[in-house]
C-alpha cells in the first residue's frame, strides 16, 4: 500500500496497493500536503493495513493528538530498505512496522530509543519496540468448491503437496509478500531445509502454477471468488471471511501456525525528537490494543484474551529469531538457490 493519510479532517488518502505481512509489496509512496503545514506535524511511517492504521488514529485523537500527525503508509519491503538505509535521518519520528525489520534496523543503525512507558507483553520483547500486532498464518478453504469438486480438506501443509490440489491451490512468493514467511516457516519446521523440504515446497509450487501470487492477499481473494479451492493466506482474514457467511473456512496446518508481529518504535535524532513522539507512542499501546484485538485476536498483552472460536490450534513459534538475514535465507530455499 502506498497512501498519505492525515488525521481526522485533513485525510487524504492515495492507495496504490495493500501492506504489511498481509500485503502487498508497495508502489512508490504518494504524498500531499492538503493545504496544511506539514512541518509541524510528528511523521507516522507504517507497513500497517487500513484496519490497524484507523485503529491508531482512533487511539491518538482520543488522546488529544488529532491534527497532530502525519501517517504514511508502505508495502513492508520498501519501508524496511528506507530503514536500513537512512537510519537516524529518516524523516518518521515513530514508525510501525514488522518486528524483524526494526530489529534489524536497530542492530546495524541504534536509531530507535528505549521506550519510555512500562509494558508488560506475553512473552519477551525489545526495549526499544513495542508490538502491536500478530498475525497468524492458516489454509484457507472455499468450502462450497471443495464439495462440489469432492476434495478432500487439507489438514497439513504438506498436504498442499498431494496432486489432487494441482491448479486448484494458491500460495504467495516470498520475494512478493512476508505472508508467504509463514508458509516456508512451516515447511522448514517440519521437514529442514535440506532434500525433503526442498521436495514439499516444490510439489506446493507445482500445484500452485500460475497461481504463485506476488501479493499476500491474493490466495484469499482467489478462493473467495472461486478461481482456487485453497490457498495460503492470514488466518484472521479467513476467520472475518466465515464470519460474515462466505463459503470460507480456515485449517490450521498440524505443522503449526507460525506467526508474525509488527511492533512501534520511536526514532532517536537526539535534540530533534519529536517531544510527542513517546507520548503518542503509549497512547496507541495503551488504547488501541482493545480495537486492534477485534481484527487481529491474536493476545500479545497481559490480560488480553481471544474467545475460543479466533484461537489457532497450533501457534508455533519459528526455532531462529526472525531477522532479514533469516527471510532472505527461506526466500532463497523457496526458490531453491541454495
Amino acid at each position: 500500500m502506498s497512501s498519505f493519510r492525515f488525521s481526522s479532517l485533513l485525510s487524504l488518502i492515495c492507495i496504490a496497493g495493500l501492506a504489511a505481512c498481509g500485503g502487498d509489496e508497495p508502489n512508490a509512496a504518494q504524498t500531499s500536503s492538503a493545504g496544511a503545514d506539514t512541518g509541524k506535524l510528528l511523521v507516522i511511517y507504517t507497513n500497517a493495513d487500513e484496519e490497524a492504521v484507523k485503529a491508531m488514529e482512533n487511539a491518538l485523537n482520543k488522546n488529544g493528538f488529532d491534527k497532530q500527525y502525519i501517517v504514511q503508509t508502505f508495502g513492508t519491503s520498501e519501508l524496511g530498505g528506507k530503514l536500513l538505509a537512512e537510519g537516524k535521518n529518516i524523516e518518521a519520528d515513530l514508525v510501525t512496522m514488522s518486528s524483524y525489520y526494526l530489529d534489524s534496523a536497530q542492530a546495524k543503525n541504534q536509531m530507535f530509543q528505549e521506550l519510555a512507558f512500562p509494558i508488560e507483553t506475553i512473552n519477551p520483547h525489545s526495549g526499544f519496540a513495542a508490538p502491536i500486532t500478530s498475525q497468524e498464518g492458516a489454509i484457507i478453504v472455499n468450502t462450497k468448491m471443495l464439495a462440489d469438486e469432492k476434495l478432500p480438506m487439507p489438514q497439513s501443509i504438506k498436504d498442499l503437496a498431494k496432486p489432487v490440489y494441482r491448479g486448484k491451490l494458491s500460495i504467495i512468493d516470498p520475494n512478493g509478500s512476508s505472508t508467504a514467511w509463514l508458509l516456508v516457516q512451516d515447511v522448514v519446521s517440519a521437514y529442514g531445509d535440506g532434500d525433503e523440504g526442498k521436495a514439499v515446497i516444490n510439489t506446493i509450487i507445482e500445484n500452485a502454477g500460475n497461481h504463485v501470487e506476488q501479493s499476500g492477499s491474493a490466495p484469499l481473494k482467489k478462493v473467495r471468488a472461486g478461481e482456487v479451492a485453497v490457498g495460503f493466506g492470514l488466518r484472521h482474514q479467513a476467520v472475518a471471511d466465515k464470519a460474515k457467511g462466505l463459503p470460507i473456512d480456515f485449517v490450521d496446518p498440524i505443522e503449526g501456525n507460525f506467526a508474525l508481529t509488527e511492533s512501534l518504535a520511536v526514532v532517536d535524532k537526539g535534540g530533534k525528537t519529536n517531544p510527542n513522539a513517546m507520548k503518542m507512542a503509549e497512547a496507541i499501546i495503551r488504547d488501541g490494543r482493545t480495537e486492534l484485538l477485534n481484527v487481529y485476536p491474536n493476545p500479545i498483552y497481559a490480560g488480553e484474551s481471544t474467545d475460543n472460536a479466533n484461537r489457532s490450534a497450533y501457534p508455533e513459534t519459528f526455532s531462529q529469531p526472525l531477522t532479514t538475514e533469516l527471510l532472505e535465507q527461506h526466500k532463497a530455499f523457496f526458490h531453491n538457490k541454495y
